[in-house]
């Protein structure tokens, strides 16, 4: 379970986002990081029974350094102001399907799937959507997945305005198959954050987008010959 201590480290890191402010607070980002690396083996003793393809991961696998990688952006802010957990379904690839969660005041979400694959799975990814489109339906109309998302994220840079190479432009599919990233989401409230059942109720939404993850790494496993 959170503390609201974790989430006024964040909300003051942001309003004090300099290396002094940090090395000043160095004893309260070490309790933050206590409890950040605590609330990540949470979830995995509890997604892991109901997820095998989780079973290799450890806490150290899910997380993520608190300093930005500021050489190619605008924003020269050195540290993130969040906190974001990342299980990965296929540990041994950088960009394989998984669960996230990301916890920031007034911007926490839940999400799952791929996002922006490299073009090689992004094509294997759309083969299998092309011939097995009916198995991809069945699993977005599930009552089980409705009950917490709404099909996948669909913004105008994650989806093509054109029919991409190789596909007909009326596929019975071709608005899944114009999309470069699958993932979908779906907003928390602050007061979901420090419910003692957070950890449960959170995992119960995130297992309902396994089906779909268990589509892509079929896609992306499968023999392309």
């Amino acid at each position: 379970m959170l503390s609201k201590n974790t989430l006024q480290f964040l909300e003051d890191l942001k309003a004090n986002n300099n290396r002094d402010w940090f090395l000043a607070n160095k004893k309260r980002y070490d309790a933050y990081k206590k409890e950040y690396h605590q609330l990540i083996g949470d979830f995995l003793n509890v997604m892991k029974p109901q997820d095998a393809s989780l079973e290799m991961l450890e806490i150290k696998n899910c997380t993520f350094r608190i300093n930005r990688d500021i050489r190619f952006s605008k924003d020269k802010s050195p540290y993130k102001s969040h906190m974001g957990i990342w299980m990965n379904t296929n540990a041994g690839s950088p960009n394989a399907p998984g669960y996230y969660i990301h916890i920031e005041k007034g911007a926490s979400f839940i999400a799952g799937g791929l996002y922006s694959p490299e073009a090689a799975d992004l094509k294997k990814i759309r083969k299998e959507i092309a011939f097995f489109h009916d198995d991809l339906e069945e699993i977005l109309n599930d009552s089980g997945f409705k009950k917490h998302f709404d099909g996948f994220n669909r913004t105008e840079t994650n989806s093509l305005k054109t029919t991409p190479k190789d596909f007909e432009k009326d596929h019975p599919a071709i608005e899944f198959l114009r999309l470069k990233s699958f993932t979908v989401f779906r907003k928390m409230e602050d007061k979901e954050l420090f419910n003692p059942n957070f950890v449960k109720n959170t995992a119960e939404k995130l297992i309902a987008i396994k089906p779909l993850l268990s589509f892509l790494n079929r896609g992306l496993t499968s023999d392309e010959s």
